[in-house]
Protein backbone atom coordinates (compact mmCIF):
# COMPACT_ATOMS: atom_id res chain seq x y z
CA UNK A 1 0.00 0.00 0.00
CA UNK A 2 2.75 2.24 0.61
CA UNK A 3 4.74 1.37 -2.07
CA UNK A 4 2.24 2.11 -4.18
CA UNK A 5 1.67 5.53 -2.86
CA UNK A 6 5.58 5.95 -3.22
CA UNK A 7 5.47 5.27 -6.93
CA UNK A 8 2.33 7.62 -7.67
CA UNK A 9 4.10 10.86 -5.72
CA UNK A 10 6.85 10.13 -8.01
CA UNK A 11 6.00 8.50 -11.80
CA UNK A 12 8.78 7.81 -14.09
CA UNK A 13 8.05 9.81 -16.84
CA UNK A 14 7.82 12.96 -14.17
CA UNK A 15 11.84 11.99 -13.17
CA UNK A 16 12.68 10.89 -17.02
CA UNK A 17 11.46 14.36 -18.38
CA UNK A 18 13.02 16.27 -15.82
CA UNK A 19 16.33 18.41 -17.24
CA UNK A 20 19.43 16.36 -17.11
CA UNK A 21 21.72 17.11 -13.80
CA UNK A 22 25.03 18.77 -13.72
CA UNK A 23 27.35 16.32 -14.00
CA UNK A 24 28.91 16.63 -10.29
CA UNK A 25 25.74 15.73 -9.12
CA UNK A 26 25.58 11.82 -10.92
CA UNK A 27 28.66 10.88 -9.58
CA UNK A 28 28.47 9.15 -6.12
CA UNK A 29 29.81 11.54 -3.72
CA UNK A 30 27.95 14.15 -4.73
CA UNK A 31 24.39 11.92 -4.84
CA UNK A 32 25.86 10.37 -1.43
CA UNK A 33 26.02 13.88 0.09
CA UNK A 34 22.44 15.02 -1.31
CA UNK A 35 20.81 11.61 0.18
CA UNK A 36 23.01 12.16 3.43
CA UNK A 37 21.65 15.92 3.92
CA UNK A 38 18.19 14.84 2.94
CA UNK A 39 18.24 12.37 6.24
CA UNK A 40 19.62 14.84 8.17
CA UNK A 41 17.22 17.18 7.11
CA UNK A 42 14.55 15.11 8.35
CA UNK A 43 15.95 14.76 11.97
CA UNK A 44 16.20 18.50 12.68
CA UNK A 45 12.65 19.02 13.50
CA UNK A 46 12.68 16.34 15.81
CA UNK A 47 15.51 17.57 17.91
CA UNK A 48 15.22 21.53 16.67
CA UNK A 49 12.07 22.24 15.88
CA UNK A 50 9.61 20.28 18.38
CA UNK A 51 11.31 22.29 21.53
CA UNK A 52 11.20 25.56 19.80
CA UNK A 53 7.48 25.38 18.67
CA UNK A 54 6.49 24.32 21.90
CA UNK A 55 7.91 27.21 23.74
CA UNK A 56 7.75 29.60 20.88
CA UNK A 57 5.45 28.79 17.98
CA UNK A 58 5.11 32.05 16.15
CA UNK A 59 8.62 32.60 16.02
CA UNK A 60 9.06 28.76 15.16
CA UNK A 61 6.99 29.67 11.95
CA UNK A 62 8.11 33.24 11.11
CA UNK A 63 12.07 31.38 10.77
CA UNK A 64 10.38 29.61 7.12
CA UNK A 65 11.18 33.29 6.05
CA UNK A 66 15.05 33.51 6.49
CA UNK A 67 15.13 29.86 5.71
CA UNK A 68 13.48 29.97 2.75
CA UNK A 69 15.46 33.29 1.48
CA UNK A 70 18.89 31.39 2.14
CA UNK A 71 17.45 27.98 0.34
CA UNK A 72 16.70 30.33 -2.80
CA UNK A 73 19.92 32.38 -2.48
CA UNK A 74 22.09 29.28 -2.71
CA UNK A 75 19.86 27.44 -5.51
CA UNK A 76 21.20 30.57 -7.60
CA UNK A 77 25.22 29.92 -6.22
CA UNK A 78 27.50 29.39 -9.10
CA UNK A 79 28.86 26.47 -7.29
CA UNK A 80 26.55 23.30 -8.29
CA UNK A 81 26.62 21.51 -5.07
CA UNK A 82 25.81 25.03 -3.16
CA UNK A 83 22.85 25.13 -5.60
CA UNK A 84 21.51 21.56 -5.28
CA UNK A 85 21.59 22.11 -1.53
CA UNK A 86 19.48 25.21 -1.94
CA UNK A 87 16.98 23.34 -3.46
CA UNK A 88 16.80 20.81 -0.90
CA UNK A 89 16.64 23.36 1.36
CA UNK A 90 13.75 24.81 -0.06
CA UNK A 91 11.67 21.38 0.14
CA UNK A 92 12.64 21.56 3.93
CA UNK A 93 11.13 24.85 4.22
CA UNK A 94 8.07 23.78 3.36
CA UNK A 95 8.18 20.61 5.75
CA UNK A 96 9.39 23.01 8.28
CA UNK A 97 6.46 25.08 7.98
CA UNK A 98 3.77 22.70 7.91
CA UNK A 99 4.78 21.29 11.14
CA UNK A 100 5.38 24.73 12.90
CA UNK A 101 1.53 25.21 11.85
CA UNK A 102 0.66 22.54 13.10
CA UNK A 103 1.94 21.75 16.40
CA UNK A 104 1.95 25.01 16.87
CA UNK A 105 -1.87 25.91 17.33
CA UNK A 106 -3.21 22.40 16.08
CA UNK A 107 -1.53 19.82 18.48
CA UNK A 108 -4.85 18.58 20.09
CA UNK A 109 -5.86 17.97 17.19
CA UNK A 110 -4.54 14.72 15.45
CA UNK A 111 -6.79 14.42 12.35
CA UNK A 112 -5.99 18.03 11.49
CA UNK A 113 -2.49 16.86 11.53
CA UNK A 114 -1.48 15.13 7.73
CA UNK A 115 -3.57 17.70 6.03
CA UNK A 116 -1.52 20.82 7.27
CA UNK A 117 1.45 19.32 6.49
CA UNK A 118 0.39 18.39 3.39
CA UNK A 119 -0.44 22.36 2.31
CA UNK A 120 2.42 22.18 -0.84
CA UNK A 121 1.06 18.76 -2.18
CA UNK A 122 -0.06 20.16 -5.20
CA UNK A 123 3.32 22.73 -5.67
CA UNK A 124 5.59 19.78 -4.87
CA UNK A 125 3.31 17.11 -6.99
CA UNK A 126 3.66 19.69 -10.65
CA UNK A 127 7.55 20.76 -9.75
CA UNK A 128 8.55 17.48 -10.15
CA UNK A 129 8.77 17.99 -13.82
CA UNK A 130 10.96 21.23 -13.18
CA UNK A 131 14.15 22.45 -11.52
CA UNK A 132 13.12 21.84 -8.36
CA UNK A 133 12.72 18.02 -8.35
CA UNK A 134 14.81 17.86 -5.42
CA UNK A 135 12.89 20.69 -3.35
CA UNK A 136 9.40 18.35 -4.68
CA UNK A 137 11.19 15.29 -3.66
CA UNK A 138 12.26 15.34 -0.06
CA UNK A 139 8.83 17.17 0.56
CA UNK A 140 7.18 14.85 -0.73
CA UNK A 141 9.46 11.98 0.84
CA UNK A 142 8.69 13.76 3.86
CA UNK A 143 4.94 13.58 3.90
CA UNK A 144 4.84 9.90 2.79
CA UNK A 145 6.55 9.14 5.57
CA UNK A 146 4.36 11.37 7.98
CA UNK A 147 1.16 9.78 6.10
CA UNK A 148 2.57 6.06 6.85
CA UNK A 149 2.86 7.28 11.04
CA UNK A 150 0.10 8.43 11.68
CA UNK A 151 -1.41 5.44 9.76
CA UNK A 152 0.45 3.31 11.88
CA UNK A 153 -1.08 5.13 14.91
CA UNK A 154 -4.34 4.77 14.28
CA UNK A 155 -4.44 1.32 13.14
CA UNK A 156 -2.66 0.58 16.18
CA UNK A 157 -5.44 2.35 18.14
CA UNK A 158 -2.82 5.07 20.22
CA UNK A 159 -3.93 8.14 17.82
CA UNK A 160 -6.67 8.57 20.24
CA UNK A 161 -4.98 8.92 23.18
CA UNK A 162 -2.75 11.80 21.78
CA UNK A 163 -4.59 15.14 22.52
CA UNK A 164 -4.65 13.29 26.35
CA UNK A 165 -0.85 13.22 26.16
CA UNK A 166 -0.10 16.41 24.63
CA UNK A 167 -2.53 18.25 27.36
CA UNK A 168 -1.44 16.47 30.40
CA UNK A 169 1.62 17.72 32.53
CA UNK A 170 5.01 16.09 31.99
CA UNK A 171 5.19 13.52 34.75
CA UNK A 172 1.39 12.47 33.39
CA UNK A 173 2.60 12.51 30.17
CA UNK A 174 5.56 10.88 30.67
CA UNK A 175 3.52 7.66 32.12
CA UNK A 176 0.33 7.79 28.98
CA UNK A 177 4.10 7.68 27.10
CA UNK A 178 5.16 4.55 28.66
CA UNK A 179 2.15 3.24 28.49
CA UNK A 180 1.25 3.73 25.13
CA UNK A 181 4.52 2.31 23.54
CA UNK A 182 4.22 -0.84 25.93
CA UNK A 183 0.73 -1.03 24.23
CA UNK A 184 2.40 -1.06 20.53
CA UNK A 185 4.29 -3.63 21.67
CA UNK A 186 1.81 -6.38 22.36
CA UNK A 187 1.09 -8.99 19.13
CA UNK A 188 -1.18 -7.38 17.36
CA UNK A 189 -0.31 -4.06 17.11
CA UNK A 190 3.42 -5.03 17.09
CA UNK A 191 2.64 -7.15 14.17
CA UNK A 192 0.85 -4.03 12.30
CA UNK A 193 3.73 -1.74 12.88
CA UNK A 194 6.30 -4.31 11.57
CA UNK A 195 4.08 -4.83 8.68
CA UNK A 196 4.13 -0.56 8.22
CA UNK A 197 7.89 -0.64 8.20
CA UNK A 198 8.32 -3.30 5.65
CA UNK A 199 5.63 -1.50 3.32
CA UNK A 200 7.91 1.23 3.84
CA UNK A 201 11.31 0.02 3.35
CA UNK A 202 10.25 -2.13 0.30
CA UNK A 203 9.36 1.46 -0.71
CA UNK A 204 12.57 3.27 -0.51
CA UNK A 205 14.09 -0.29 -2.30
CA UNK A 206 11.48 0.96 -5.06
CA UNK A 207 12.19 4.91 -4.63
CA UNK A 208 15.67 4.30 -4.85
CA UNK A 209 16.11 3.01 -8.41
CA UNK A 210 13.81 6.44 -9.55
CA UNK A 211 16.91 8.51 -10.15
CA UNK A 212 17.89 11.71 -8.09
CA UNK A 213 14.53 12.49 -6.81
CA UNK A 214 13.86 9.15 -5.84
CA UNK A 215 17.03 8.88 -3.67
CA UNK A 216 16.20 11.80 -2.14
CA UNK A 217 12.65 10.37 -1.82
CA UNK A 218 13.84 7.75 -0.32
CA UNK A 219 16.25 9.14 2.04
CA UNK A 220 14.19 11.17 3.87
CA UNK A 221 11.19 8.42 3.83
CA UNK A 222 14.24 5.70 5.26
CA UNK A 223 14.73 8.27 7.62
CA UNK A 224 12.02 9.14 9.27
CA UNK A 225 11.34 5.06 9.86
CA UNK A 226 14.19 5.24 11.52
CA UNK A 227 12.81 8.24 13.81
CA UNK A 228 10.01 6.38 14.22
CA UNK A 229 11.87 3.50 16.05
CA UNK A 230 13.80 5.73 18.55
CA UNK A 231 10.73 7.61 19.43
CA UNK A 232 9.55 4.20 20.49
CA UNK A 233 12.03 3.40 22.55
CA UNK A 234 12.23 7.08 23.92
CA UNK A 235 8.67 6.77 24.53
CA UNK A 236 9.68 3.33 26.74
CA UNK A 237 12.84 4.44 28.82
CA UNK A 238 13.41 8.52 28.83
CA UNK A 239 9.36 9.83 27.02
CA UNK A 240 11.30 13.20 27.72
CA UNK A 241 13.29 12.86 24.98
CA UNK A 242 10.44 12.65 22.40
CA UNK A 243 9.85 15.85 22.47
CA UNK A 244 6.05 15.64 23.19
CA UNK A 245 6.60 16.73 26.99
Amino acid sequence: MVGASASALLPATSLDSAPAAAPWSNSRLGLSSLTLASGLLVTLPVFLQAPWVRLAPFSAAVFTAPLLALALLLSRHRDPRLARAGELLVGFCGSWLGGCLFWGWFRLHPLWHLPIEAFALPLALTGLRGRWKLACAFYLGSLLGTAATDAAMAATGVMTSWPQVLSASPPEASLLLQSLARQVLSPLPLTLVISFAAALIQACRLLWRRGEAGRICSAALATTLAVDGLFLLAALGAPVLTGLI
